[in-house]
């Protein structure tokens, strides 16, 4: 992706996050160099890798498969593992009209994922075999705002803002807005997103940055390169 349209999703987020009444955390608005200045004192958020975080999967489509991430806090794998402390994450998404987050699933991280406002958001369900792969003949169970509710291979939820979902490890899912964008919630256990996204095909969780401009702020991905 070039970092000229990374700008402008940027831009084009925090416009749509404000308009809902969400604020970012004041590092959201951090330049690079001032996240240089300060990077001793965020050195959680740089490790836990929280920020900002754009991605078309490799694929160079990205309005048509791709999604905007926001990662607000993260806790700690040692935590988690230990089964104390902080064992939590929060971020927000925008999925736009029809713009595919592809199926995927996760080995560590249960989810919920919540329409936070804006358009209907569909959620492509299917189960996995007794191994954890993609099963196109399972289905299986999850729960809608608590509620527990069974579904069917492929079978499509419709979230209307304030609905919600919750995924265990092994629900494989895909989703997308429809009849417009969506801001989207989750609230998961820790996450993991550089060994944590199974795909079910063989795609890319961080794209290539073409640097046709400076940037306006950092991405996660940018953390290793500008800050080390």
């Amino acid at each position: 992706m070039k970092r000229s349209r990374i700008n402008a999703i940027m831009a084009e987020a925090a416009e749509m996050i404000r308009a809902h009444g969400f604020v970012l955390p004041p590092f959201a608005n951090w330049s690079p160099e001032e996240f240089q200045a300060r990077k001793e004192a965020a050195a959680h958020v740089i490790d836990a890798r929280c920020g900002w975080d754009i991605t078309d999967y490799g694929a160079g489509r990205y309005d048509e498969m791709g999604l905007f991430l926001f990662t607000l806090r993260n806790g700690r794998l040692d935590d988690l593992k230990r089964g104390t402390g902080m064992c939590y994450a929060e971020k927000l998404l925008i999925s736009k009209q029809d713009q595919l987050s592809p199926m995927h699933t996760h080995v560590l991280k249960a989810e919920d994922i919540i329409n936070r406002g804006g358009a209907t958001l569909v959620v492509e369900l299917y189960g996995s075999d007794d191994a954890g792969a993609f099963a196109e003949d399972r289905g299986g169970r999850v729960w809608c705002d608590g509620i527990a509710r069974d579904f069917a291979p492929g079978e499509k939820l419709q979230l209307a803002p304030g609905e919600s979902v919750t995924l265990m490890p092994g629900d494989w899912h895909a989703f997308w807005g429809e009849g417009g964008d969506v801001l989207i919630g989750e609230v998961s256990t820790v996450n993991d997103d550089e060994t944590d996204n199974i795909f079910r095909e063989p795609i890319g969780r961080f794209s290539e940055i073409e640097e046709d401009e400076a940037p306006v702020h950092l991405l996660v991905s940018d953390y290793a390169r500008w800050l080390s």
